[in-house]
């Protein structure tokens, strides 16, 4: 079984690697190409990536990521299931598994995984999206009320963002407190009868995991200005952090 790393150690010969997480996967690829050699299903950016495809990120084939003999497999404690992980320990692959809760252990998380565990130089790509969005902090002008909003990211059943998410700490970030933050669940199911009842000033509908579009998800809060964004800016940890604040600023400026 491969023994744990001491924290903050640097891995030297790492040349091949398989990403179980899309956000990892296009962090990775923007900063090293060709060092990835596999990747899941999902991952879609860069657009042009291609390397063997090993499954879903919930239900990876772990047969196939063994055979591709990676240094290193890159996962999330979110994303990905542990007994698959497990599975791949057992089989003698050396896996870093990520956790991302808010925006500055997204920063930290990405140097893990880039310089310690992919010994690579900190790509340029990560300090210009800490300086977009602290230059984000500036934008609200001096007491602009917070908006309030309903978050979903499933509907059949309807489900919402709740305590403790990355999505939610951006959107606090862009001045949207959304409304189940206190929430038991981090990902609650909340029947939409009570979503009308919350009290929100607007909904914002992400594109994925559900794909909420203008004739999809608006419709159901009637009463609501909808902020349709870009999933990936909205939940991905990695290069689209750069772009982020501006390309959700302007979907939430549009949604008055």
């Amino acid at each position: 079984m491969t023994q744990p790393r001491r924290a903050g150690a640097r891995r030297t010969a790492v040349r091949r690697v398989v990403s179980l997480v899309p956000s990892l996967t296009e962090a990775v690829a923007v900063t090293a190409p060709g060092l990835l050699v596999g990747a899941t299903d999902w991952c879609s950016h860069p657009v042009d990536l291609a390397v063997e495809r090993i499954g879903g990120t919930k239900n990876p084939d772990t047969g196939r990521i063994v055979a591709l003999a990676p240094d290193l497999v890159i996962a999330n404690e979110e994303e990905n299931r542990e007994p698959d992980l497990a599975a791949l320990r057992a089989a003698g692959c050396d896996v870093l598994v990520t956790e991302v809760r808010n925006l500055e252990q997204a920063f930290s998380e990405l140097h893990r995984v880039l310089v310690d565990g992919c010994g690579l130089a900190r790509p340029g790509w990560l300090d210009e999206a800490a300086a977009a969005w602290q230059a984000a902090a500036d934008w609200r002008p001096a007491g602009e009320p917070q908006r309030n909003a309903v978050v979903p990211v499933w509907r059949r059943p309807w489900m919402v963002l709740g305590r403790d998410t990355f999505a939610g700490d951006l959107l606090a970030r862009l001045g949207v407190r959304q409304l189940y933050a206190d929430h038991a669940e981090r990902y609650p199911r909340i029947p939409l009868a009570e979503l009308h009842a919350r009290g929100a000033d607007l909904v914002v509908l992400p594109d994925e995991p559900y794909r909420f579009a203008a004739d999809d998800g608006p419709e159901a809060f009637p009463a609501l200005p909808a902020a349709l964004v870009s999933g990936r800016h909205l939940t991905w940890y990695g290069p689209s952090l750069a772009a982020a604040p501006a390309v959700l600023r302007d979907a939430l400026d549009r949604a008055r």
